[in-house]
């Protein structure tokens, strides 16, 4: 398993990448191969997840949305949740908390202050249903 900084720059990588799909218009793979230098590994497994399974996520996101569509929501903000849901859907050995904040993190870097809580409150409600035990109060 990579190191937390590695990861860290893995998201943020992915993050670019899914933006780069969506405004272009294209897939991940037009993305991944025409890049100079290949992204790391976690970096191309999380972007090519939510690429691939972005009907499937958007239906889970869409569930926990509050006032919003999802095609209305900035882009980043949305590839953000795109990224973090695939993340607690199908890599099961990061901790909830680890992707939560992480997305957070991101969106107040990228996104606004408010996308921050907005990013959290959503992937909270997305984890509650994804792995209900890992986020149970004890």
């Amino acid at each position: 398993m990579p190191a937390t900084g590695e990861r860290r720059r893995a998201r943020e990588r992915a993050l670019g990448l899914l933006y780069e799909m969506e405004i272009k218009g294209v897939t991940a793979d037009e993305v991944i191969v025409a890049l100079p230098i290949p992204p790391e590994p976690y970096a191309e497994t999380l972007a090519r997840g939510a690429s691939e399974h972005q009907v499937e996520i958007d239906r889970f996101v869409a569930r926990h949305l509050t006032a919003w569509a999802i095609d209305r929501l900035p882009a980043i903000d949305r590839q953000l949740l795109r990224l973090a849901t695939y993340e607690l859907l199908d890599q099961p050995e990061v901790p909830v908390a680890v992707v939560i904040d992480e997305a957070v993190e991101l969106a107040k870097q990228y996104s606004t202050e408010d996308s921050g809580r907005y990013v959290n409150g959503v992937l909270s409600a997305v984890a509650a249903e994804a792995r209900p035990v890992a986020t149970a109060p004890s």
